[in-house]
């Protein structure tokens, strides 16, 4: 619900939401604007593989798609990371247990034919394979020299944007967006933007730009105490005038 509303606020025009039947009412009453489409539930309310036709047809309607925000950790949810990035041809960002599915099969980093976008903070990306122990700059690089074709955003104080050789470094953001479901903005905001057809690197750095100042916005009206990730969502529309004005 927070990837879709992000999105929503982000420029999409039309945002399609994904969910369990089991929580459609809930998704339904949460989202400003988004098409929430109820799916087949496991039994265990994720969802079940007979949702896979709608969501693969879905998604080859799709300008973008963001996967892994509220999945679960099931044999099904990890199935259908992989279906869905084998079947991608539209820009992909990979968030959450989309990342973990990825930790238990890396071979699937490579299988995708669309530009596919990561966005783990230091724990997703250790479990990725990524090695912290000289550094964050040092540990996106090889990452990247492992995964050229990737574009990686490694989330934290001064989130790296990578693509190759290529490495930039955020200046917006602080403590406020250490919060459980930021991340989630985050991947709403960036697949609103590859959806209106921005290049996947500038995409992410102004995706990234755009949530940390939003976060930064909140903190200075609300404190950093109090602010949450739908916080970060009221405030997009002030960091988008921001940059338009930059």
């Amino acid at each position: 619900m927070l990837a879709a509303n992000a999105c929503e606020r982000s420029g999409a025009g039309l945002t399609w939401l994904m969910v369990p039947e089991s929580i459609y009412s809930i998704a339904a009453a949460r989202c400003d604007g988004a098409v929430v489409t109820p799916l087949p539930a496991t039994a265990e309310g994720g969802l079940s593989e007979k949702a896979w036709p709608a969501i693969l047809a879905a998604l080859g309607k799709a300008d973008a798609c963001v996967i892994g925000p509220g999945l679960g950790a099931g044999t099904e949810a990890r199935e259908l990371v992989k279906a869905v990035l084998r079947e991608a041809e539209c820009p992909l960002v990979l968030d959450a247990e989309a990342l973990n599915a990825c930790a238990r099969e890396p071979e699937l980093l490579t299988a995708c034919r669309a530009p596919l976008l990561l966005t783990p903070h230091e724990g997703e990306f250790k479990r990725l394979g990524g090695d912290l122990s000289e550094g964050r700059l040092a540990g996106a690089l090889r990452f990247c020299e492992v995964y050229p074709p990737l574009h990686l955003i490694l989330k934290g104080y001064g989130t790296l944007i990578c693509h190759g050789e290529d490495v930039r470094v955020n200046p917006t953001g602080g403590p406020v967006m250490a919060k459980g479901g930021s991340g989630d903005v985050l991947g709403g905001i960036l697949c609103a933007l590859l959806a209106q057809g921005f290049a996947p690197d500038f995409a992410a750095g102004c995706a990234v730009w755009l949530h940390g100042r939003a976060g930064d916005l909140a903190a200075a009206e609300l404190g950093e105490y109090s602010v949450t990730p739908s916080d970060l969502i009221a405030y997009l529309p002030r960091a988008f005038q921001m940059l338009a004005a930059e």
